[in-house]
């Protein structure tokens, strides 16, 4: 009898797990579903306000379309005429010129404040709060604040110095500077999370034992903390000469592209031809030629730093 009862007992078991499993596979196949469902509205959307008008304006650039009328192919006759185009490579060259000093000086000016705040200070969190203000705020009112300062308030604090006595933002060879200057201010307090997030993934024990070795403060930075936030560094670099190059706002408040167009960058170049110029097909050649060479220079940074991560 207990033999019987027990061949049963397994011929009943052995007859659950199928009837289990494809309980658990119609559940999935009906859990499917409602995964595309949340997903499908989102691709569709992303694919109606920015793919699809990208393709539509990458068709655009191989005409002669002024933004209304009627329109023709031009070939590649757009993309040719911006390279012999003075004023579209000085844009180029404006732009890069204020990305890379822009860059450079928010990486070290964030690094330096990051390492202080990082540090054993009193109203630490305060502090922290109070650097990533101007994150927050909005660029172009606050570019309004520093249009005053730089043309009110700084000839009347500075008039000793030639440069600073007159309105900077009015001279053609250094209004650059008061862009960076802004952007960098802005820049910064997105920079200095970053390094704050790297500089606490770093063990203090490595600190205890580089002190009791008698390494200097200069000695420990170079050799810990730096390459150990080294993927940190990576992600501000790439990110602030990416942004930096699109550089819109703070040349709108506070030069609007010049003294001519001694301050205006690759962005206001392609909206003012593109949506006021008349030159809508050609302005998005440029764009196009712009996002090319934003990627461009974004690989060669991922490949050149990743590399250095690598030495160290």
């Amino acid at each position: 009898m207990t033999t019987l009862t027990q061949a049963v007992r397994s011929t009943t078991t052995r007859g659950e797990k199928p009837t289990r499993a494809s309980r658990l596979r119609s559940e999935a196949k009906r859990a499917a579903p409602a995964y595309y469902w949340m997903v499908w509205p989102a691709v569709i959307a992303f694919a109606a306000f920015h793919t699809l008008p990208v393709v539509i304006g990458i068709f655009f650039s191989f005409t002669n379309y002024a933004g209304y009328g009627e329109w023709n192919f031009v070939g590649l006759s757009n993309y040719v005429n911006l390279f012999r185009d003075d004023r579209a490579l000085q844009a180029y060259g404006f732009s890069f010129l204020v990305a890379i000093v822009a860059t450079v000086l928010t990486n070290v000016i964030s690094l330096a404040i990051a390492l202080g705040l990082h540090s054993k200070i009193v109203a630490k969190n305060f502090w922290r709060g109070v650097y990533f203000v101007p994150y927050v705020l909005a660029i172009l009112v606050i570019g309004f604040v520093f249009q005053f300062f730089f043309a009110n308030s700084l000839p009347k604090i500075l008039s000793g110095i030639p440069l600073f006595r007159d309105n900077i933002l009015a001279n053609p060879d250094w209004a650059w500077t008061a862009i960076v200057a802004l952007t960098v201010w802005q820049a910064c307090a997105f920079a200095i999370i970053i390094y704050l997030a790297g500089l606490q993934t770093i063990p203090g024990e490595l600190y205890e034992a580089a002190a009791i070795d008698g390494a200097s403060g200069w000695r420990r930075f170079r050799s810990i903390t730096f390459p150990l936030i080294g993927a940190f560094f990576t992600i501000n670099v790439v990110l602030s000469l990416k942004g930096f190059l699109q550089v819109f706002d703070p040349i709108i408040s506070l030069t609007n592209g010049g003294p001519g167009t001694a301050t205006e960058s690759v962005t206001l170049l392609i909206y003012r031809g593109g949506f006021t110029g008349g030159e809508f097909a050609y302005q998005t050649a440029n764009a196009v030629i712009f996002f090319i060479v934003i990627t461009v220079v974004s690989l060669f940074q991922f490949r050149v730093l990743q590399r250095r991560e690598a030495d160290f």
